[in-house]
């Protein structure tokens, strides 16, 4: 059984209009492996408790974990953790949780990353697990994305200084100006193009919404890729709320 352990907010920071990532201080946080999640706990003055989960956005760091949370207009938990939860304030957070969604540091195989939304959260964690480790494997990192406003994590996910990581965004409902690729949801072809061939085997993690995640696994499969390595974790339309 894994215990709840406190947590405190150390610091935030806004990754766009709707999302911000936490800083939390775990102490004896005993380390995670990027791609893992935790189970958050508030607990109200009259006893009241409410859990919602949320994945690591972060490499290890010592007791501290980031945590990248999108607000729901309706949500119960998500408004609190976004626009209210302050520098000091404290909550229960239960983990590191998950074993097959994660991402092996000295495994040299390629890797293809795709990310619908939110769902980029954990991706990132293992491209930045990539970068604390030195790893020299090759990854690929698919972002689909409403608009240029919605996409977070624009320091670390196409950065020049990450050698070896390549990325390409969809935007689905509004791209760029200028941009060539006007919007549109992330198709076969894109994958086929901007993923390794299945012939190199490259380890493939999907993550987002339920029916992203659908869609793009069958396309990987369809593209030649061993189901067996193509790794997927899913939310609901809303994610944690």
């Amino acid at each position: 059984m894994v215990a709840w352990r406190p947590a405190t907010l150390v610091a935030g920071r806004w990754e766009s209009d709707s999302a911000r990532t936490l800083v939390l201080d775990v102490p004896d946080w005993p380390g995670h492996r990027a791609g893992q999640h935790v189970d958050v706990r508030l607990t109200a003055e009259d006893g009241y408790t409410a859990e919602r989960s949320y994945s690591i956005a972060s490499a290890q760091d010592g007791d501290h974990i980031e945590l990248t949370v999108q607000r729901v207009a309706e949500g119960e938990v998500s408004p609190y953790l976004v626009d209210v939860f302050a520098p000091g304030d404290r909550v229960e957070v239960r983990g590191p949780l998950g074993g097959w969604f994660v991402w092996d540091a000295k495994a040299p195989d390629p890797v293809v990353l795709v990310g619908g939304g939110s769902g980029i959260a954990p991706l990132t964690a293992m491209v930045r697990e990539r970068r604390r480790v030195g790893s020299p494997a090759l990854f690929r990192v698919l972002y689909s994305v409403r608009t240029p406003q919605d996409r977070l994590y624009r320091g670390d996910l196409g950065s020049p200084s990450d050698g070896g990581v390549d990325l390409f965004v969809a935007y689905t409902r509004r791209a760029p100006d200028g941009a060539t690729r006007g919007p549109g949801r992330l198709g076969v072809a894109e994958v086929n193009t901007h993923g390794f061939p299945a012939d190199v085997a490259p380890t493939c993690y999907v993550c987002g919404p339920t029916g992203f995640v659908e869609t793009m696994a069958d396309a990987l499969v369809a593209l030649g890729h061993d189901p067996r390595r193509v790794r997927t974790e899913r939310f609901g339309s809303g994610g944690g709320t």
